[in-house]
Order: structure tokens, then C-alpha cells, then sequence
């Protein structure tokens, strides 16, 4: 399918196959599309992605949970997020083939510039995979057309220059990062980095299409039973779309 938010903001939730476990992880997707998020990530957070790596994560298992997550969740939008070197490992091309049989409908490698990602970008697009860059504020102008132009399904903002964590309030980098990347995009734009709550998400609302929530939800994992992480997440996200009104009590 298509990646697309249902509502605004639209809410990208990212976990970590393998943390806890990667049986939990498939709970834990399910429970976090039916609550409300647009769209699964699956990141690399580097507590979460060391827990998983330990206990014997690997790509095969990403995409064997992400096959898993389509078939039961046919409408949910389904991302990999990995760094370059596992898919390498992989195999470049035998990565792509099994992404896409698995029902993923993009992918965002981390440590991959736009300007070296020619390669990439053909792999992806004979597979039909939607290829999805980062975007920061310190990116000079030419860099962000480039992300712009090879860009599909949305662009990914980083709000602020930095390691990811929760923080306090949205820096005004964020909205001027987005405006600047819709001068040559009508792509959706997505941003992440910090958001923990019901007030950043309404604050992301304002000025962009959706907000990406990563190390509050890891935090939560980590602070939860295994059997209890599905509802803890899935009551979480509910919580994000508080209305305005009790925001501002």
C-alpha cells in the first residue's frame, strides 16, 4: 500500500525487532496500529538495538516480523529502519526482493546520504519500495532538494541536531526545517527526534503532517514486562491524540 496518515498529525511509531523479544515485538505493532499509529518503524535506538542484537536479532528476523505485521494488518503503513551495513550483509539486492515480498512499503537507512544512494535508489525503485531520507536543519539547501526529489511516501525532519531523547518543547528549528523542505515537495513531512507526548504531537500538528515518536516508547518498553509492553505502548499512543482542550488545562 501506499504510505499515507489518516489523521493530523499522523503518528509514525518506531520499535526495535528482537526488544524484548521478537514475538513481543509483533504484540507490540499490532497493538500500536490499532491504537492509532499511521505507520510502524522499525529503528535502530542504540539500548533497544544492542538488547536485540544480544539476543540473536538479525535482518532475517526484521523482515520475517514485518511479512507477519502486513498480513495481519493489511492497511498499516510498514517501514524498515536500519543502518546500511546489515543490508550489505544481507545482500544489497536480496535485501530489497525480501522487503518488498514481505509487504514493506519503504525503507530508511540511516547513515545513507542522498548523494551517495544512486545504487539505492534503483534497487528501490525496481522493487517498488519507497526510498526515505533524513532531513536536518543544518542540511544546506542543495542537499534537502536532492532528499526532496528522491524522496517517496514522506520526508523524515530531524527537529533538532543532536542524539534522539525526549525533550522539553519543539525548537523552532523544526518548523523551519519543514517549511523549507516543502519549497520543493509536496511529500508529506514527518518529525521526529524527541517527541514524548500528547503536547509535542500537537505542537508537531501545527506545521507539519506527522510526528515520529521513538525513545519514549523504548523508554517504555524498557520499563515494562514483556506481557505487559503491548497495552503499555497501545495505551501510550492513545494518549497522544489528547484533545486540544486538555492540553491547555
Amino acid at each position: 500500500m501506499a504510505l499515507s496518515f489518516h489523521h493530523k498529525p499522523g503518528l509514525v511509531v518506531y520499535l526495535t525487532t528482537g526488544d524484548p523479544s521478537v514475538e513481543v515485538t509483533r504484540a507490540i505493532a499490532l497493538g500500536a496500529i490499532d491504537a492509532g499509529a499511521d505507520v510502524i518503524d522499525g529503528p535502530v535506538i542504540q539500548r533497544a538495538s544492542e538488547r536485540a542484537v544480544a539476543r540473536g536479532t538479525r535482518m532475517a528476523d526484521v523482515l520475517k516480523i514485518a511479512g507477519e505485521i502486513r498480513a495481519a494488518r493489511p492497511n498499516a503503513g510498514l517501514v524498515i529502519f536500519t543502518y546500511l551495513n546489515p543490508i550489505l550483509r544481507y545482500g544489497f539486492s536480496r535485501f530489497v526482493d525480501d522487503a518488498a515480498a514481505a509487504g514493506a512499503d519503504g525503507v530508511l537507512v540511516t547513515d545513507m546520504i542522498v548523494e551517495e544512494a544512486d545504487e539505492y535508489l534503483s534497487e528501490m525503485e525496481r522493487v517498488g519500495l519507497a526510498p526515505i531520507f533524513l532531513a536536518a536543519p543544518t542540511s544546506p539547501d542543495e542537499r534537502l532538494r536532492a532528499i526532496a526529489t528522491h524522496s517517496k511516501g514522506f520526508v523524515y525532519a530531524i527537529s533538532r541536531v543532536g542524539i534522539t531523547g525526549k525533550q522539553q518543547n519543539m525548537t523552532g528549528d523544526a518548523a523551519a526545517l519543514v517549511a523549507r523542505i516543502r519549497r520543493w515537495t509536496q511529500l508529506p513531512v514527518a518529525v521526529g527526534f524527541g517527541i514524548s507526548n500528547a503536547e509535542h504531537v500537537a505542537q508537531v500538528g501545527e506545521f507539519a503532517d506527522a510526528a515520529v515518536i521513538g525513545s519514549a516508547i523504548v523508554e517504555l518498553i524498557e520499563r515494562s514486562t514483556p506481557g505487559a509492553a503491548p497495552e503499555a505502548v497501545a495505551r501510550f499512543i492513545k494518549g497522544l491524540r489528547l484533545p486540544q482542550a486538555t492540553l491547555t488545562q
